[in-house]
């Protein structure tokens, strides 16, 4: 393709992320995705390092980045100080943005998450909250869950959660001013854009 190191190097963040990898793996035996998926971070930013073309757009239309959960263990242990998620994120974004995330499974659910956690920012300013986490649509956050979320109004206080209410607080009802504010921020740095994007239809 010829220019995907040149949209790589345009991001700040890959400038902040990938200093000099020398390889030594930490990140990969710190990271827990890479217990369970088939999924390098070291390897991939050697793939990144090396300015290997071909591999980074097999990255970019492939599971491997999505896989990566964003707890950002990496950045803690690395010697050299470089930041494999922040690399993730990067690609992920390039992803998006020339559509090649729809040629793969996890790729895909952005769509979903879109749909959910982006709405959910949004319109309420939170990107998970109990109101929008339906106990008969997640069955796998088990019964505690669908108890809490039955009795919110009693329980949230005793943990110190001002539960839609006006004034400061977890769970508190997020001003308009503030959500118009956020609006703005995904409007001013693309996020808008890029989320049109992602929740475009594709063949």
């Amino acid at each position: 393709m010829g220019n995907l190191t040149d949209l790589f190097k345009q991001d700040i963040r890959f400038k902040e992320a990938l200093k000099a990898c020398m390889n030594c793996g930490i990140c990969t035996a710190i990271c827990p995705a890479a217990e369970f998926f088939p999924y390098d971070p070291r390897q991939i930013c050697d793939i990144v390092q090396r300015d290997d073309e071909e591999a980074i757009e097999k990255l970019l239309r492939s599971d491997t980045i999505w896989y990566c959960g964003q707890c950002m263990s990496c950045k803690t242990r690395c010697p050299r100080g470089n930041v494999p998620g922040e690399v993730i994120n990067v690609l992920r974004k390039i992803s998006q943005e020339l559509g090649y995330n729809n040629e793969s499974v996890e790729g895909r659910k952005q769509k979903e998450i879109m749909q959910g956690v982006g709405a959910n920012i949004l319109k309420i300013g939170y990107c998970v909250h109990p109101d929008t986490v339906d106990p008969k649509l997640h069955p796998e956050q088990g019964p505690i869950w669908a108890w809490y979320v039955e009795h919110i109004k009693e329980v949230a206080p005793r943990f110190g959660a001002n539960y839609n209410g006006d004034g400061p607080g977890a769970l508190r009802k997020i001003r308009q001013e503030t959500l118009d504010e956020i609006r703005k921020i995904f409007e001013v740095t693309g996020g808008m854009d890029l989320r049109e994007k992602v929740m475009e239809d594709k063949l």
